[in-house]
């Protein structure tokens, strides 16, 4: 058994973190304005150089963006330029089907290992994005941001980095990049209604630490998901 020395995390590198979860987890949207170096400084108790120093690695990243004489910004996914995902589904001549069966395979493992590793943060977070997008719903929203940041926190549950990453850069393309091809899920009541109680099923089996059950309500939710293109004749269109 080989052991390694513990590093110490820098303190710019916890900012860092904890920024990025804020805006992986849809708690910082896309256009929002994040506080000022010297609110983040006083709220976070760390220097302002360690703040300075983790928002010049987001803007760097991409994350984040700096407007002059306004302030630092979410940067939003349609002003980036077009990502890895993007390309492959142009270059490959992709379809919906092709993108949902990607996510079939990406989406029930997390389900599974969600309900295997979440922990109370982890179903705090699922908790809220559930009430969000009933709340969204209620005031005649689509509902389409909390209905990400249910499967960012189910990715975060996974305690898997790279889970997470990936699953940032598949919903920046799936809710941003198809967004038109996806408004016609929301459109619709009863599919959202519908989405809400398949949310609150995978949810349950989470809680409930049963990986086989939050499988296939996963695998229920984007079945249906895949149905609904197919009954409207939209899963062929070319992203």
């Amino acid at each position: 058994m080989q052991l390694k020395p513990i590093k110490p995390k820098r303190i710019s590198d916890q900012v860092f973190e904890q920024l990025r979860e804020l805006i992986f987890r849809g708690e910082l949207k896309a256009g929002e304005q994040i506080m000022s170096e010297r609110e983040l400084s006083e709220v976070l108790s760390v220097s302002r150089t360690s703040v300075r120093d983790a928002i010049r690695k987001l803007v760097m990243m991409g994350f984040l963006e700096q407007k002059q004489g306004l302030g630092t910004f979410v940067r939003n996914p349609e002003s980036m330029d077009k990502g890895p995902l993007a390309m492959a589904m142009e270059s490959q001549d992709a379809t919906l089907t092709d993108l949902l069966e990607v996510r079939m395979g990406m989406e029930c493992n997390a389900a599974a290992m969600a309900a295997k590793r979440a922990d109370a943060k982890d179903l705090e977070f699922i908790e809220k994005s559930l009430r969000d997008m009933e709340n969204a719903v209620r005031n005649g929203e689509l509902g389409n941001e909390a209905d990400v940041s249910f499967h960012m926190a189910l990715s975060y549950a996974t305690k898997n980095p790279l889970q997470i990453y990936l699953m940032k850069n598949f919903f920046d393309y799936l809710f941003i990049g198809i967004r038109e091809n996806l408004s016609h899920l929301y459109k619709e009541p009863e599919n959202v209604e519908k989405i809400i109680s398949q949310h609150n099923e995978i949810a349950a089996a989470v809680k409930s630490k049963n990986p086989e059950k939050a499988y296939a309500a996963m695998k229920k939710h984007i079945d249906f998901v895949i149905g609904f293109f197919t009954r409207l004749n939209k899963i062929s269109l070319k992203i």
